[in-house]
């Protein structure tokens, strides 16, 4: 096995990217006040905004915090897609390489401070809903796997970010690759019941990842039935997680040969 194959491999050059990824955000002074700031501004809108005018059978604000915390999710994916960019045009792939690091370790290093992030601002969103009146009456069991789904979720949407930044031309175009992934909350049950939506627009909400994982995750965290909804939910990250992984494989030998 060769050298750069064996440090690809090793944990200690993933936690090292890990680390590195994790002083590059601090940083980042905009992104970090924005990524720890959008949390409760965000809840604070859906809430207090458009909460008043939503009917979704109870409280508005024990409805929408699944649904926030998804969209901050999907918001923190542009940061990781455009770190990622970052790299690939700045020349410290090469230097990183020359170093015999490998690329699984310096993509898992984006994902893993993406994760922090993510983990910080779902912490967020809980405790302003806490503040603000949510009361979750979910056991043990559920926190557990409530929690399990959406960090899977988290690291799910973290690679295929980091695929996009290996797509993506430039930083400002990674940017602009992960709207989809920002749209998709608004299109699901995250805000509103799907059957208050258009015919047309109903069957693509209830058939997209973000629904039955807002429904696993609002069901789980108000002990409300939730069905089905947890097994399609890991069955959707599951597919975008591996599928991004393979994806992030190929893009990075393709971008760096030569």
């Amino acid at each position: 096995m060769s050298s750069v194959a064996t440090a690809a491999s090793s944990p200690v050059q993933w936690l090292t990217m890990g680390g590195r990824s994790l002083r590059l955000g601090r940083r980042n002074v905009e992104a970090l006040i924005m990524s720890l700031a959008l949390p409760v501004m965000l809840m604070i809108v859906f809430v207090y905004l458009f909460g008043g005018a939503i009917q979704t059978g109870t409280s508005y604000v024990t409805y929408v915090v699944p649904g926030v915390m998804l969209l901050c999710v999907s918001f923190g994916s542009a940061l990781t897609a455009v770190s990622v960019a970052n790299d690939m045009s700045g020349g410290i792939i090469d230097r990183l390489r020359s170093l015999d690091v490998g690329g699984p370790a310096i993509l898992a290093g984006h994902v893993a401070a993406s994760l922090a992030r993510n983990v910080l601002s779902s912490a967020l969103v809980f405790g302003v809903a806490f503040a603000i009146g949510f009361r979750p009456h979910a056991d043990a069991l559920q926190w557990l796997a409530a929690t399990g789904i959406l960090v899977l979720l988290i690291t799910a949407v973290s690679w295929f970010s980091a695929a996009l930044g290996l797509l993506a031309g430039s930083p400002e175009s990674a940017s602009g690759y992960t709207f989809f992934i920002t749209f998709l909350p608004y299109a699901s049950s995250a805000f509103v019941p799907i059957d208050t939506m258009p015919s047309w627009l109903r069957g693509f909400a209830g058939h997209q990842p973000v629904t039955p994982i807002t429904e696993s995750l609002r069901g789980l965290l108000l002990d409300q039935p939730v069905g089905s909804a947890p097994t399609q939910a890991v069955a959707w990250c599951a597919g975008i997680l591996l599928v991004s992984i393979a994806a992030s494989a190929v893009l990075f030998r393709f971008k760096t040969r030569g």
